[in-house]
């Protein structure tokens, strides 16, 4: 069943931020992912606005989302977003068939 990092992000710096994210792709296909929503135009439906930039990845199973997280790659190329910006991830597990 896959599983979604979602990934809400308040970016400070779009210069050192633009190298975070041209760094994060292929970490993210290592691990199986694909991007579903990679920032874009938003609306607020309901609660609070949401003003920080979305991301939804698409990850085979939870735990290749969490391994994806966890991995040296990953907290290598995480380093790029420090000073740039702050974000909340949240991995969930998809719906499955029965859904």
């Amino acid at each position: 069943m896959p599983a979604y990092a979602i990934v809400l992000i308040e970016v400070t710096d779009r210069e050192q931020y633009s190298k975070y994210t041209q760094a994060t792709p292929p970490v993210i296909t290592q691990f199986g992912g694909k991007f579903i929503v990679r920032g874009g135009k938003t609306v607020t439906l309901e609660g609070t606005e949401e003003k920080r930039r979305v991301v939804v990845i698409e990850f085979p199973s939870f735990e290749l989302a969490q391994a994806f997280y966890q991995s040296d790659e990953y907290q290598n190329v995480k380093k790029l977003r420090s000073g740039a910006a702050t974000g909340t991830f949240i991995v969930v597990d998809g719906c499955p068939p029965t859904c």
